[in-house]
């Protein structure tokens, strides 16, 4: 199976009062890995093979691990029309014996990093699914947490797309120091990376870690070339913009169009935004350029994270 790689408290918070509490999974991407296609009859037979399973909770302690035949091993191979492993559907059903003893059976092996028809692999499911225990036995037992689906995202992005702290705490703390840094670094093909998403949505508390971690805080988007700071005007989020001021956010950054974070606010009625980006704002840099292409002009607004697509164009190496 050809594995697409990236190239380089559970409490969540929120800075606007439209978002409280625990925000609803997103019902396209909790079952779009095939499980809405299942019908009746066919889930009952993926059900069955997996209670075939016979896992026991605690197995008889033997001087020698007994020999596993070719035979047993056989589900390892089998997946449904949309690529789902057995693996995959467990964590979808949120089947707990079933997923302890296949990852147990396939500590440091392909398996645990299958990617289904949309590249999902089991960590990303078990993000996506809110399940962050197995995402720290898929990472104890050597998944690879640098792995894209197919809208480029690690499962760290899926975290900070959905602010999900818990799950955020326990890939970034239980994975490798490299493949932490890869992550936060890598764009997904939307252009934004996990620390873009996170401010895009306004989730504070994965702002706050992610640059304690080390992420470019003044990273830009391959979209318009925006840093968070740009995007946190973007959003209208007052309480983001002074986290970033504080964390050393650069407020002269330009963008692809020539814009600091301050020209933004022209385009919003936020005076205190305005206020708090004026003086450490570069006094030749607050008045909007004199001439703005059209491009530049798309800059002010808006952006959501799906909004951007790029066609005919490689990122991260494919």
């Amino acid at each position: 199976m050809d594995l697409h790689r990236t190239s380089i408290l559970n409490q969540m918070d929120y800075s606007r009062d439209s978002k409280e509490g625990k925000p609803a999974q997103s019902t396209e991407e909790r079952l779009d890995s095939g499980l809405d296609s299942l019908k009746e009859e066919e889930y009952q037979a993926v059900a069955a093979e997996i209670r075939r399973l016979q896992v026991d909770c605690e197995p008889p302690q033997h001087t020698q691990p007994p020999a596993v035949s070719a035979e047993q091993h056989q589900w390892k191979t089998e997946t449904t029309e949309d690529g789902d492993t057995l693996l995959h559907l467990a964590i979808i059903h949120e089947a707990k014996n079933h997923i302890k003893f296949m990852i147990d059976q396939s500590k440091h092996t392909d398996f645990l990093n299958a990617q289904n028809d949309l590249r999902q692999t089991p960590l990303h499911l078990a993000v996506i699914t809110d399940q962050a225990e197995v995402c720290q036995k898929l990472l104890q037992s050597g998944c690879d947490p640098t792995l894209v689906d197919n809208r480029g995202d690690t499962a760290l992005h899926i975290a900070c797309r959905h602010g999900n702290l818990l799950c955020f705490s326990v890939i970034t703390q239980s994975c490798q120091t490299e493949h932490l840094h890869t992550m936060m670094a890598a764009c997904n093909y939307n252009g934004l990376n996990c620390l873009h998403l996170a401010s895009v949505h306004g989730f504070l508390s994965l702002v706050e870690s992610m640059v304690e971690l080390g992420a470019d805080i003044n990273a830009k988007e391959q979209h318009n070339g925006r840093s968070a700071l740009h995007l946190a005007v973007d959003q209208q989020n007052l309480l983001l913009v002074k986290l970033l001021l504080k964390k050393g956010a650069d407020p002269n950054l330009l963008s692809s169009g020539g814009h600091t974070p301050y020209h933004l606010t022209y385009g919003y009625g936020s005076l205190d935004i305005r206020q708090e980006l004026y003086s450490r704002t570069n006094p030749n840099l607050r008045e909007l350029p004199d001439s703005e292409s059209d491009d530049s002009e798309g800059e002010v607004g808006e952006m959501s994270d799906e909004e951007v697509g790029y066609d005919d164009i490689q990122w991260n190496g494919h």
